[in-house]
């Protein structure tokens, strides 16, 4: 779903089969138990109310139609405009979510994106890593189905801080569909663009049709796995159990496999597209057309990431200076730990993975440069934070712009979380900005203990 322009052939044959799972066919299934040996290190259910966005612990809403900064349309042709609308996104209050494509009177598409706050699913050193999702497919076909681009994906860490680090740092297909038709695709992006060995802008992938009932109006669930207990490494793509498509490591060769698998690791997305390089090269004309009927969702049971075996993956020290000459994307997650300057704080491993900034108490403060507001409209900032203070130990963790005497342009209160990895993301209002700024956080307390521990923080709008 990045950068690229997709013409792979609708094939449906399948690669490989393993043994077929049974997959129930209700609305809503409530999240299974880890299959027998697997832990789950994440996972969301959607059981929100009717009408509710889904939850911002979990997920940031794409908005617009690039990311600040970022290639136009997000990189891949796609037409419509993502909001973060109930219209476009929310709960059914079923147990699902939807994410439905629009069409108002104009012609004009609004649909939905999200992508997990946490970047770093990862397999751990090894193990084995495993995506799953229980999704339907826009119950929508033929011509009414032209430009439609469902999709069930992960992007390499490296991507929220250079938007034009794609293709090196790593996608991961999960699910993929387009114009309505009975398939699913399950594509690996990586190594360079155009061209190197996952053949950009196609990359490697295989499809197949959904077993025993159609991928449109019906559950299905799609899982990756990356193994690092074989030797060469393995990347494998499922439907309902059954195996369809995989790529070894020996089959990207070096520095490609590093590159895409030695960073911090991955996030999650699912999004509902109109048009763009995948569907139209598959339909051989442009898509949307006036045929194509708005309204059909995606709906998403659940998702939920699991690990089997290794050991405990070895954080990933950031840079201590962001990459692509130096611009960091405000609403983007900025990595506390990547600071350009700072005084009092630590760096230490963070339960999540990867590493936090900690020992911060009264006085500290980290600089971060070069930080991209674009044109503005910043609603707030959201920092993910724990503490294991005393009772009556609390603190404020402020944003300060371009200096630090500067007055904050916004603040919360954090006091304990029940423990320094107990981690909670906490929102604050601030005042809109707009360009290039250099960011403080200074944090505040009445006391000289030590109050807070920061992962990451970033702005919204």
């Amino acid at each position: 779903m990045t950068v690229r322009t997709r013409l792979l052939a609708v094939a449906t044959a399948v690669v490989a089969v393993a043994g077929s799972a049974t997959i129930a066919v209700s609305a809503d299934a409530a999240l299974p138990p880890p299959p027998s040996g697997w832990t789950q290190v994440w996972a969301d259910d959607f059981t929100g109310a009717a009408g509710t966005l889904p939850n911002g612990a979990n997920w940031i809403i794409d908005t617009g139609t690039s990311y600040p900064g970022g290639p136009p349309q997000w990189g891949t042709g796609e037409i419509q405009t993502y909001t973060n609308s109930t219209s476009n996104v929310a709960h059914d209050g079923a147990g699902n979510l939807r994410i439905t494509p629009l069409r108002n009177g104009s012609g004009q598409w609004t649909s939905a994106r999200i992508e997990t706050q946490r970047t770093d699913f990862k397999a751990p050193a090894g193990g084995v890593l495993r995506l799953e999702g229980r999704i339907q497919m826009p119950n929508v076909t033929g011509n009414a189905a032209l430009g439609y681009w469902p999709a069930f994906w992960a992007l390499g860490a490296p991507y929220r801080s250079d938007r034009y680090s794609w293709p090196a740092i790593g996608e991961f297909d999960v699910m993929e569909n387009v114009n309505g038709l009975n398939s699913v695709w399950g594509v690996l992006h990586c190594g360079v663009n155009p061209g190197g060995p996952c053949a950009e802008t196609n990359g490697i992938g295989a499809s197949r049709a959904c077993p025993g009932s159609a991928c449109q109006g019906n559950f299905h669930t799609y899982a990756f796995e990356w193994d690092r207990s074989v030797s060469p490494n393995q990347l494998r793509w499922y439907v309902d159990g059954q195996q369809y498509h995989s790529v070894s490591q020996n089959q990207i060769g070096e520095p490609h496999w590093t590159n895409m698998t030695s960073h911090a690791g991955y996030h999650i997305l699912l999004n509902v597209a109109m048009g763009g390089g995948f569907p139209n090269g598959v339909a051989g004309f442009g898509t949307p057309t006036a045929a194509t009927v708005p309204g059909h969702p995606m709906v998403v049971d659940y998702v939920a990431v699991y690990t089997r075996g290794g050991g405990t993956t070895p954080p990933t020290t950031p840079p201590t200076t962001p990459p692509a000459g130096g611009v960091r994307d405000a609403y983007g997650q900025i990595q506390a730990e990547s600071f350009n300057a700072q005084s009092g704080v630590i760096v230490e491993n963070a339960s999540e993975g990867g590493q936090n900034i900690g020992a911060v108490r009264n006085g500290d403060w980290v600089q971060f440069d070069n930080v991209e507001f674009g044109s503005g409209g910043v609603r707030d900032f959201v920092a993910r934070v724990a503490s294991g203070a005393a009772a009556g130990i609390s603190g404020l963790v402020e944003v300060r712009i371009d200096s630090r005497s500067n007055a904050p342009i916004g603040s919360f209160a954090i006091g304990n979380t029940g423990g320094w990895q107990s981690w909670r993301s906490v929102p604050g209002n601030v005042s809109n900005v707009s360009g290039r700024h250099t960011v403080f956080l200074t944090f505040t307390s009445g006391q000289p203990n030590d109050f807070v521990n920061v992962n990451w923080f970033q702005f919204r709008r």
